[in-house]
């Protein structure tokens, strides 16, 4: 980090989470001078972060799929290794076992992003609260979900829109030695190994009929956090539900979702159960894992109280509990140009998930577009979008113009976001005809930037 009091810098990014840190990174390597404005650590904390880290994760540790041949986020994190990514190559050093997912350890993680951060001599990081967009001069705006009040008020009052928000919960996190194993097993769903697993990278906490209705019964009649009345008729995205929501659509809907057990052979019954609790390890040491999916509202008593019903978890050990927290994106379509300036006042672009993509990927991802978009414009050099069969380009033409604003709502990168394939391509050959076309396209892009890209 730069100290020094002559340090001009170029561009200013509100925000230190994923998206701010990987617009920092790209335009830094770029060689543009960036003053990184993070409110933690300056006196201030969110409803949900624990540290003053940068890029640190909140709602889980997985970066979900890292299958780039069959998976539109496994394509998206190769797309951003190619772009030389500080988010994913700080994932791949702090990564844990996860099957064929890519899961982090937390503290690593955001321990290797802030270091690099700091110690890049074109990187000022200064530790205040932004409460309104800057007049005048180069700015990407990346705090995300959890953005302060003020300066939600402020981007309404430029825009002559209110934000749009809603609810995104968090999952519970149960320390390792508390579970009991003589009940519990590991095992991945039909035991599908990822490229450094063995095909045991989840716990399995197995439910009868009759525990499985227990728990579904104590799910609705669990005690909730009350909204406050600012927060009331505000929708939860459908990626991140609570679990407590789900439960109430109907008896089987989580035996469907997240309690599924299809797949999963108890060890002790050579059968499947009625329907299982996974978890998945959390931290590098394995002292920590995640209740996969359990994304709830409950009060922290009644949490207690009821996860310990779960086979297995009878005297779990929490580590941390689930809780609540709301998050605000903007109406993206209608406010942003094709390269995520403001329309309104383009010397601000937008990143992350207040441009309203969804995930941890998808959020370092738009950063890393705006990082370099703003590099090329303040280099006068040109940059086109990238072509919208690739994972980038996708995500991208969502949030700029790939829904109708009236009902634009926050999305993660799948292939429903791809123009289809020219060709009649059979169903079972339709992700590879996806992702192989992705892979050609970006390198055709790439080399219209100029940049020199190793083959794949």
């Amino acid at each position: 980090m730069s100290n020094s009091d002559d340090f001009q810098h170029q561009i200013h990014i509100i925000g230190g989470g994923l998206a701010g840190s990987e617009a920092a990174w790209q335009l830094a390597q770029a060689g543009v001078k960036v003053r990184l404005s993070e409110m933690r650590g300056g006196g201030d904390m969110t409803p949900a972060h624990q540290t003053d880290g940068l890029a640190e994760l909140v709602c889980s540790n997985s970066f979900r799929s890292d299958d780039a041949d069959r998976n539109a986020v496994g394509l998206l994190h190769q797309e951003m290794r190619t772009l030389d990514s500080l988010i994913m190559a700080s994932a791949d050093k702090a990564k844990v076992p996860a099957g064929s997912a890519l899961a982090v350890d937390r503290d690593i993680f955001s321990d290797i992003v802030t270091r690099a951060l700091s110690e890049h001599p074109n990187i000022r990081i200064v530790r205040e609260r932004i409460d309104s967009l800057p007049g005048e001069g180069s700015t990407i705006i990346a705090t995300g979900p959890l953005t302060a009040m003020s300066l939600a008020q402020s981007i309404g009052a430029a825009t002559g829109e209110d934000a749009l928000a809603f609810f995104d919960a968090i999952a519970p996190i149960v320390h390792r030695d508390s579970i009991d194993m003589d009940i519990c097993w590991m095992a991945s769903r039909w035991d599908k190994v990822g490229p450094e697993g063995d095909g045991k990278d989840y716990i399995n906490c197995p439910m009868d009929k009759d525990q499985y209705l227990a728990f579904h019964r104590g799910l609705i009649e669990g005690e909730k956090t009350e909204f406050k009345e600012w927060e009331k008729d505000t929708p939860y995205f459908e990626g991140c539900m609570p679990i407590e929501v789900m439960a109430a659509r109907g008896v089987d809907t989580l035996r469907f979702g997240p309690m599924k057990p299809v797949g999963l052979d108890n060890p002790r019954t050579g059968r499947w159960p009625y329907a299982v609790v996974q978890l998945r390890q959390d931290n590098k040491l394995g002292t920590l894992w995640n209740m996969v999916g359990f994304q709830t509202k409950l009060k922290h008593g009644a949490q207690v109280e009821l996860f310990r019903t779960i086979p297995g978890l009878e005297k779990a050990e929490f580590a941390r509990l689930g809780g609540l927290h709301r998050n605000t994106f903007i109406n993206s379509p209608r406010l942003l140009d094709g390269q995520l300036r403001l329309r309104k006042a383009p010397h601000i672009r937008f990143a992350g998930q207040i441009t309203g993509c969804e995930g941890y990927v998808e959020s370092a991802s738009v950063g890393l577009m705006a990082g370099r978009f703003a590099a090329a414009e303040l280099q006068g050099r040109s940059l086109e979008t990238p072509p919208v069969t690739t994972a980038l380009g996708a995500l991208l033409g969502h949030i700029t113009g790939g829904a109708e604003a009236s009902d634009f709502q926050p999305m993660n990168v799948n292939f429903g976001l791809f123009p289809p394939p020219e060709d009649k391509v059979h169903k079972k050959q339709r992700k590879e005809a996806y992702t192989s076309r992705a892979r050609a396209d970006l390198q055709g892009w790439l080399a219209g930037t100029g940049e020199v890209v190793a083959a794949e």
